[in-house]
């Protein structure tokens, strides 16, 4: 791809991303395209129909937050890595209630997006949980599919609680994984 169709599709999936957050992903497509300096034939040149840049949108941003995973690793001890990561993928969740009717549509552009979900995901938590079992810092019999399952049930706040109770919710996941934990070898 040239380097101006690449910033166009660049500036296209953020600026999808910000009016998806604010206005939902039936927003007028010039909300969009004013956003990203660009027309509505780079828009469609890119992106025939809506539910392409839907799932775009999607795959950018689940690769965001899976590509997170390996500078938290590097950055902090293990369990706190994963209890940040967490955090991450709890307000990715969270964020992704607009898409979810668009996703469980039954259009076919979506049909690669479970398994892409779980290609990305599972390696990146997986890493994170191996790492801090390792340590001794959390329990050592908790599947990525588990926690990836159980952190995205936290992220549906009661109530209208926000963020700070998905927030909480993922702490007490988090302490919950420390419970018996031990260092790898021992009994």
């Amino acid at each position: 791809m040239r380097a101006d169709a690449q910033r166009s599709t660049e500036a296209l999936l953020t600026a999808a991303a910000e009016v998806f957050a604010t206005a939902g992903v039936d927003a007028p497509v010039r909300q969009i395209t004013a956003r990203a300096g660009v027309g509505a034939g780079t828009l469609y040149r890119h992106f025939p129909q809506r539910s392409d840049l839907i799932a775009a949108v999607f795959r950018n941003e689940v690769d965001a937050c899976a590509d997170a995973a390996e500078p938290l690793a590097a950055r902090y001890e293990p369990a706190e890595a994963l209890a940040k990561w967490l955090q991450r993928f709890a307000v990715f969740i969270g964020t992704k209630r607009g898409l979810s009717a668009a996703l469980h549509s039954g259009d076919r552009a979506y049909d690669t997006l479970p398994g892409y979900f779980q290609q990305r995901f599972v390696p990146a938590l997986g890493a994170l949980l191996d790492a801090a079992a390792r340590a001794g810092e959390i329990r050592s019999d908790v599947s990525p599919d588990d926690l990836l399952r159980a952190t995205g049930n936290l992220a549906m706040p009661a109530h209208d609680d926000g963020e700070g109770h998905t927030q909480r919710m993922v702490e007490l996941l988090v302490d919950g994984l420390r419970y018996g934990a031990r260092p790898q070898g021992t009994r």
